[in-house]
């Protein structure tokens, strides 16, 4: 998953945000240099990379972008689906609270930045300033997101394609994600669960 989706399965917890937000940042035994609340995070990150990764709905989502960006298919898929999260009206009922939340998710994230990594505080005024996560809601949000995928990539060198697959198979992509993300959720309560209580 991306950004939002991180976010949103952080539960309002700040730690866990801040771990749930870093973890790509942080390689190896790095994550044991950060406080246990956040090392829950980046824990939790992974277990829901790896549900996603490799579950059913989400092989079927990533074979539009296969031919064309292999290994990246996934990558694409995890962006997409923040697009249909922050259009979820079961999650967010209104644009008026998706706004919400996204302000008070950079605000928990404020309250660790000094601790979080040299690179996610290069990237963090972008995020807040350019406001990411309300506007993955936008088409032109994903573009943008998808923009960004192939900057950060070594063997990317367009996206153009990818954002004309999305649009050309939302439909169908926005029925994995419909399938998908109420599993994903339930996941994500039960590692955090798990985790608070280890």
């Amino acid at each position: 998953m991306n950004y939002l989706a991180h976010a949103y399965l952080s539960f309002n917890d700040p730690g866990i945000l801040a771990g749930n937000m870093i973890s790509d940042y942080v390689k190896g035994k790095k994550k044991f240099d950060y406080p246990g609340t956040i090392q829950r995070g980046m824990t939790l990150h992974r277990a829901i990379d790896e549900f996603t990764d490799q579950h059913p709905v989400t092989q079927q989502a990533k074979q539009f972008f296969k031919a064309d960006y292999r290994l990246y298919a996934g990558a694409f898929v995890d962006v997409l689906y923040d697009h249909f999260l922050a259009n979820d009206k079961n999650e967010f009922a209104s644009d008026e609270e998706l706004n919400n939340f996204c302000r008070q998710t950079y605000s928990y994230l404020q309250i660790n930045l000094a601790l979080l990594p040299p690179k996610f505080q290069q990237v963090f005024p972008y995020m807040q300033s350019q406001n990411w996560l309300y506007n993955y809601q936008y088409r032109q949000g994903i573009e943008k997101s998808f923009g960004g995928l192939v900057k950060r990539a070594a063997y990317l060198s367009e996206s153009a394609i990818a954002f004309k697959i999305f649009n050309e198979q939302y439909d169908y992509l926005q029925l994995c994600y419909n399938e998908f993300f109420p599993l994903l959720k339930q996941f994500a309560v039960y590692q955090l669960n798990e985790l608070n209580n280890s």
